[in-house]
């Protein structure tokens, strides 16, 4: 079909890929593309919208069939496209006033303005990749988020300049049809205009008729302390810009975190391993470990035994939403080393001697008494 994208070899898939592999081609392609990576390259912020334009459409179950279906051409960035039915959320409040006798909208969602249709725009996603010193400790970082905007050309309205969509002949103007089912009659959009009331008999030569433009919008975002791996930051108003004055959605911000060398993420806490040497554990000890801010000192109570837990409360993480801070919990392990010298295997020979004992005769004694050894 002419002018009608190849969204799979835009994202490098087979027409069969699974949703799976399609994020991931994206998240690869994403990353390669991205405008802060290629200094304002203009090459590349064109490929990054065609491969967000592509996700967009084959991440969406819906829009997907449409696609492959063949129904409604999918423009591209400046070739002639048709209506999306995956993007199709209709003018709710034109639909129900006349499927009820009510009066028009009032101008909020989905209601009607000086006689056009308004559409709060859509929520947007993106995701934002963090240090774990940025996750831990707050950021102010640059995001590139893929979006629409209305059309310069035909500001929006998707009919070539000069020009104005027609009322649609077969809903006259509802976007709905009525087909009877027996006692019931069951309203759906429009099979001619898709809901929208209108017909776009000459389309925007810019926009292909859709009335929106793909572009990049470019945000600073202050990401706030404590956030982990798959937090889901809603930024509000900050989404695809309405239509006809509608509000604008959403956006949601996905924190990506690299791991750390040192501490791993346990809940709202941190979690590290500490190794101690045998005469530590035997003999205590008192030992330097690491914290958010530098450094303090534990003492190990003597006779410690591998796995034990020393916890600094209030040490770990900030907790969102003001809630204070998690613990850093230090987890002691036992240092035993693969091969010794000649000077510590004597050092070993003489320890054996004096702690005398077997230290598993008690676990077999247990078993005969619970009636688990043999006779």
């Amino acid at each position: 079909m002419a002018g009608r994208p190849d969204y799979y070899k835009i994202l490098g898939v087979g027409k069969n890929a699974s949703d799976a592999e399609i994020k991931k081609a994206y998240r690869k392609l994403a990353r390669k593309y991205h405008p802060d990576q290629n200094g304002g390259d203009k090459k590349a912020e064109e490929r990054f919208k065609e491969i967000s334009q592509a996700h967009d459409v084959l991440s969406d179950p819906e829009k997907r069939k449409a696609y492959d279906r063949g129904t409604g051409p999918f423009g591209g960035f400046g070739t002639p496209g048709g209506f999306d039915p995956g993007s199709f959320t209709g003018n709710f409040g034109d639909i129900l006033s006349n499927l009820f006798g009510g009066g028009g909208g009032t101008g909020g969602r989905g209601g009607v303005r000086g006689g056009r249709p308004q559409q709060r725009g859509r929520d947007l996603e993106t995701e934002v990749s963090l240090s774990f010193d940025q996750a831990v400790g707050g950021a102010k970082v640059s995001l590139a988020v893929p979006t629409s905007q209305a059309c310069p050309t035909c500001n929006g309205t998707g009919a070539k300049p000069g020009t104005t969509p027609k009322i649609c002949p077969v809903c006259e103007g509802r976007g709905v049809e009525a087909q009877s089912q027996g006692i019931f009659s069951i309203s759906q959009p429009c099979s001619n205009c898709h809901g929208s009331g209108t017909i776009i008999e000459d389309p925007c030569p810019t926009c292909g008729g859709t009335g929106a433009q793909r572009t990049v919008k470019r945000l600073r975002v202050n990401i706030p302390a404590g956030v982990r791996e798959g937090s889901r930051i809603r930024l509000p108003g900050k989404g695809e810009s309405g239509l006809h004055g509608a509000e604008p959605g959403d956006l949601y911000v996905i924190t990506r975190v690299s791991d750390s060398p040192v501490f791993k993420r346990v809940g709202d806490n941190l979690e590290v391993e500490v190794p101690l040497t045998i005469p530590e554990a035997v003999q205590g000890a008192v030992v330097e470990v690491p914290t958010l801010n530098g450094s303090k000192r534990l003492r190990v109570a003597p006779g410690t035994k591998h796995g034990t837990i020393q916890r600094l409360r209030g040490e770990g993480p900030p907790r969102l939403g003001d809630k204070g801070r998690g613990d850093i919990r230090y987890r002691f392990v036992i240092d035993v080393p693969d091969t010794l010298s000649p000077e510590q295997s004597d050092a070993i020979e003489q320890l054996s001697r004096v702690i005398n004992g077997n230290p598993r005769s008690e676990l077999f004694a247990r078993a005969q008494a619970g009636g688990g050894g043999r006779s």
